[in-house]
């Protein structure tokens, strides 16, 4: 750490920082990750520096500064920095983004854990922001004109296709069966409802 400062203090006024100065930032955090004061005060310093947009290039530094600040209750400030940093792993900042969400509906909530079903819809009420999915949310649902093929053959055949006209289905979508057996138990299933 004293190392670290040092080398901060003398690239003060050095634009960019020196690679070495980013990497060393990200191999303090990386061996600090339990929430401890060293890796506060680690945290404090980078988010205090003029040079914080270059230490948030780095995921390790990226991941123990969103951990102190949940860990403080600073869940909006932890959600802007991962809005804003620029570190390249951004699934892990997705996911990241999330286990965010989790905690503060966890603690809204008094809860010691939440349920696939609550994860599920807490990532839906909070996607993660563009700057972190550039291409768009992923989308589990299938193309319109594969849809409309699996509509057509419940209305016009059978709701409920044996296991040969599944595999038919399935052949011709260029799906997996499996896929097109929960495609049709989801159908039967909102109808009744």
């Amino acid at each position: 750490m004293k190392r670290f400062m040092a080398m901060l203090n003398r690239n003060e006024n050095t634009d960019p920082p020196p690679t070495k100065l980013l990497d060393l930032a990200g191999e303090l955090c990386q061996a600090l990750q339990s929430l401890s004061p060293a890796l506060e005060k680690l945290v404090g310093v980078i988010m205090g520096c003029k040079h914080k947009m270059h230490f948030l290039t780095n995921i390790h530094v990226v991941r123990a500064c969103v951990h102190v600040h949940v860990h403080n209750g600073q869940h909006d400030t932890a959600c802007r920095l991962l809005e804003d940093c620029k570190a390249g792993e951004k699934e892990e900042l997705v996911q990241l983004w999330h286990e965010i969400h989790y905690q503060r509906v966890m603690e809204k909530h008094k809860r010691d854990f939440l349920t696939p079903l609550q994860k599920f819809r807490c990532r839906k009420r909070y996607p993660p922001p563009l700057s972190l999915c550039p291409e768009g949310l992923k989308t589990r649902s299938y193309p319109e004109e594969i849809r409309q093929q699996l509509h057509r053959f419940a209305a016009e055949v059978t709701a409920n296709p044996d296991k040969k006209q599944r595999e038919e289905l399935a052949r011709d979508m260029n799906l997996h069966p499996t896929q097109v057996y929960n495609w049709f138990a989801n159908y039967r299933r909102r109808r009744k409802s």
